[in-house]
């Protein structure tokens, strides 16, 4: 790829995910490009080098998950993540990345990410990781979900808010904490993934997030559960 950004591809069959990669070494991207185009049911709606590129383009790639790098030239994607978060809500957000450390974990998290991989994460392994986005889960590195339940552990704020979960309510906070998404969550808690649906908009409701990424954030930096 001879510029920043591929070609808007065309909205494909229904079921095949358009992912929007964010990443400024051009190599990087043009191998997840490739690796995302020659996948069945991946389309490759766009390809950005930047976070400003993106958030100028990004409207006609009409995306169903975003793949974004966070050391990006310009505006970090952590940054960017918080504002993508506010202009599409609805979608999932990745961070891919070298970075394993706390802060930039925590950051992203609170942002809004979906999910958190590092880079040397297996061709076969993202390609699952973008669906279980897309599903409604939370994929994470192994690494990266250790510092994540170490984080949960160790961090303690200054004064617990009772929001007034129920029972069922924060056990559903903690699986989602510890990275099950709908399906799973419902296996663990022998309900159905409607009644996690119902449950996760109280917990939004009660906690005064408008994602599952935003209510995980806020149950590790208040230790709700």
């Amino acid at each position: 790829m001879a510029n920043s950004m591929t070609s808007t591809a065309p909205r494909p069959i229904a079921n095949d995910l358009r992912v929007v990669i964010i990443e400024d070494q051009r190599e990087v991207r043009e191998g997840l490009g490739t690796l995302i185009r020659g996948s069945a049911g991946f389309v490759c709606a766009a390809s950005y080098a930047s976070m400003e590129e993106t958030l100028s383009r990004i409207d006609r790639a009409q995306p169903d998950l975003i793949l974004t790098d966070l050391g990006l030239p310009g505006m970090s994607g952590i940054e960017g993540i918080r504002v993508l978060r506010e202009r599409l809500p609805g979608i999932p957000i990745l961070a891919l990345t070298v970075y394993d450390d706390d802060d930039r974990i925590f950051e992203a998290l609170c942002a809004g990410a979906s999910g958190y991989l590092l880079k040397n994460t297996p061709p076969a392994r993202l390609l699952e990781s973008m669906r279980e986005a897309a599903d409604g889960g939370g994929p994470m590195s192994p690494e990266v979900a250790r510092r994540v339940i170490y984080l949960f552990r160790t961090f303690r704020p200054p004064e617990r808010a009772d929001y007034r979960l129920t029972q069922q309510e924060s056990e559903l906070l903690k699986l989602l904490v510890e990275g099950h998404h709908y399906k799973t969550a419902a296996d663990q808690m022998n309900i159905s993934i409607n009644t996690v649906a119902f449950h996760l908009k109280n917990i939004y409701g009660k906690l005064h997030v408008h994602s599952k990424s935003e209510a995980v954030a806020k149950a590790l930096r208040e230790h709700i559960v």
